[in-house]
């Protein structure tokens, strides 16, 4: 796994002490300082990639509040011994289906939610399999620090249908995955899915 780039880590740094200190200050100066800081990162950030300034402030620097972890939760569903995968009509890519956590759902309920919208399947979620740290894995560089749940469900009901972000459902053995989208899901990740599916959760 290729380390995060410092630069990244830098400029995610910069941005967590700029809106934290935006979240709490009440000084002008101190507020003027934070918004330096902020706007620091994002010039990292257009500096060493192809993204605008504008971009990367809209996607990167206009959270508001604390700073903390975005959730990413991926649903685990299996059926004779094959995990449900999802295509993704933006990338070309396979996934767990899942995607980020909604504010008034539970994880659980983010897990139900996303199978039915994206797979068709009625499911109900069983057990936690796993909470990771996604600058552990070997995922692309984000300019978010992201913790993914994986979260073990049974079919209850539905059908295999696609959903408005996907084009294709299938169900795949563990050493038959089709090509993956890394930034959602790893190889190494949806095999410890299979292996974690009768022991206790991984938090990595």
């Amino acid at each position: 796994m290729e380390p995060e780039p410092k630069w990244l880590a830098w400029a995610k740094q910069l941005q967590s002490i700029a809106q934290s200190g935006l979240a709490y200050s009440t000084d002008e100066f101190d507020i003027e300082r934070f918004e330096l800081i902020r706007n620091i990162s994002v010039e990292m950030i257009a500096e060493q990639s192809d993204m605008s300034q504008a971009k990367a402030k809209d996607i990167f620097a206009n959270d508001t509040g604390y700073a903390t972890p975005k959730v990413d939760v991926r649903s685990a569903v299996f059926k004779d011994n094959k995990i449900l995968m999802v295509k993704e009509k933006k990338s070309g890519y396979w996934s767990l289906p899942g995607g980020w956590a909604d504010i008034g759902l539970t994880a659980s309920e983010v897990a139900v939610q996303e199978v039915k919208e994206e797979a068709g399947f009625d499911v109900t979620p069983t057990r936690l399999l796993a909470v990771l740290d996604m600058k552990r894995h070997p995922h692309p560089p984000t300019l978010h620090h992201i913790y993914k749940m994986f979260i073990q469900c049974e079919i209850v009901g539905g059908k295999a249908a696609k959903g408005m972000e996907t084009s294709e459902v299938g169900f795949f053995e563990h050493d038959h995955l089709p090509p993956l989208s890394i930034a959602r899901n790893t190889e190494s990740q949806i095999k410890m899915v299979f292996n974690k599916t009768d022991k206790g959760a991984i938090f990595d």
